[in-house]
């Protein structure tokens, strides 16, 4: 396990009174390592939407199992079709998804068939009953079909081609979504391998902070970090321990850490860690634990802890609402899905023209909370939500997006496309 010093001392140009962003994620991606495979366990379909798998799933069946139609047509073989004429078929049995037909099929003959059913062999082709004009005559179906609207091959599904025997389905590290149920579902396993959920302690501090409930006083705030991070962590499937608010009292404090240590793969704090604050919350850190206070260039959410205690990675946030989503956006979750054993590449950046001017130094990564919509000509267009300020909650909740203006950007135009991190899926 390396230290925070053996971090830094590998990481280029490491100024803890300077940090980029990119500098940030470099450090995390070392300190936040996954969590042990030997944890991992098996659960049931429907208790494993988004947990992380731990092992590859292999297909224990082709998907399909056999060459089969993807629409109601009649199946043929393709080689009697012939370039700029008709072709008539005599249709001489039905085949219906869920068994297999019993038959021949000769030439001049075709089979009527349902969108599933089995392709017997010798026919490759299935042609829209749409497409053709259907004679019943005599006791007798022909079915015509038109010139130069098949090639052969179309309209069948063919063995395999979704998932192949003994190939993996799934890779170990990915995500449990709706889709890779449904997947899992159709190989006929019922339940699957994967890590443990990862243990998350959070608490908040201050003397000025009120629990929910307590009666209002002069100087005081209410709690919203703890709400906050309580739903970004019900998001990554964390098992969450909610430790409450603790007062800055260096008993009280050291209590809170150790136990959330002992029980904990990461611990989230909110408040204590900016300049002029009480040295409570950062002398505990420092006193139990491996840990590192930066200042990153980055707006909002310049101050920041990090390191551990005892086996426990620590994430000290600043006190700001806002700056407690952007850091934890930023920076925690993909520190916390790599401990997952996740193996989720960060959100993508959408590109959208900028409805606004925005001021912007160079040599920091600013996030401003925004609004996307779609443009008359159907492009991405975006907006901020007002006021920036760091504690202003409420154009956090109006907004649908972070505007990341990166370290190097400077002032954005009216009309200037910029990056934007989505919300969905994280808050």
């Amino acid at each position: 396990m390396k230290s925070i010093d053996d971090i830094a001392a590998a990481l280029q140009g490491y100024d803890p009174q300077a940090l980029s962003v990119d500098q940030v994620n470099a450090f995390l991606h070392e300190l936040a390592q996954p969590v042990s495979a030997d944890e991992s366990q098996d659960v049931y379909l429907f208790d494993a939407l988004g947990r992380v798998l731990a092992q590859d799933v292999i297909s224990p069946i082709s998907v399909p199992a056999h060459n089969n139609s993807a629409m109601d047509g009649f199946a043929f073989d393709a080689a009697q079709l012939q370039a700029a004429q008709l072709l008539t078929l005599r249709v001489v049995g039905t085949a219906l998804a869920g068994k297999a037909w019993q038959g021949k099929v000769n030439a001049g003959e075709c089979l009527k068939i349902m969108t599933g059913a089995i392709l017997p062999d010798g026919l490759d082709t299935v042609v829209p009953q749409e497409f053709c004009h259907i004679d019943n005559a005599h006791d007798v179906t022909n079915v015509t079909i038109p010139p130069n609207i098949l090639k052969a091959g179309d309209n069948r599904r063919l063995l395999g081609e979704d998932l192949m025997q003994g190939e993996p389905a799934l890779k170990a590290g990915q995500h449990l979504t709706p889709a890779a149920l449904g997947l899992i579902a159709s190989l006929g396993l019922p339940d699957v391998r994967v890590h443990r959920r990862l243990r998350v302690a959070y608490f908040s501090t201050g003397d000025e902070v009120l629990s929910l409930g307590e009666a209002p006083r002069e100087g005081a705030v209410y709690d919203s970090n703890r709400y906050t991070v309580f739903g970004l962590l019900t998001r990554l499937g964390c098992e969450m321990i909610d430790m409450g608010v603790v007062r800055d009292d260096p008993a009280l404090l050291e209590a809170a850490f150790a136990k959330a240590a002992q029980t904990a793969d990461a611990i989230i704090t909110s408040g204590g860690v900016s300049v002029g604050e009480a040295d409570f919350t950062k002398a505990m850190m420092k006193k139990l634990g491996d840990v590192a206070f930066w200042k990153i260039a980055m707006r909002p959410g310049r101050p920041m802890a990090v390191g551990r205690i005892g086996k426990s990675v620590l994430f000290g946030l600043p006190g700001n609402p806002v700056a407690v989503m952007v850091t934890f956006l930023a920076f925690v979750r993909p520190a916390l899905l790599r401990m997952m054993g996740s193996t989720a590449q960060a959100a993508p950046l959408l590109r959208a023209k900028c409805l606004e001017p925005l001021r912007k130094k160079a040599g920091r990564t600013e996030y401003q909370r925004g609004f996307v919509s779609n443009a008359p000509d159907g492009t991405l267009q975006v907006r901020t939500t007002g006021n920036q300020g760091s504690g202003v909650l409420s154009s956090m909740v109006q907004g649908n997006g972070l505007i990341v203006l990166h370290h190097a950007q400077g002032n954005v135009a009216v009309g200037d496309e910029v990056d934007v991190l989505m919300f969905e899926g994280a808050i």
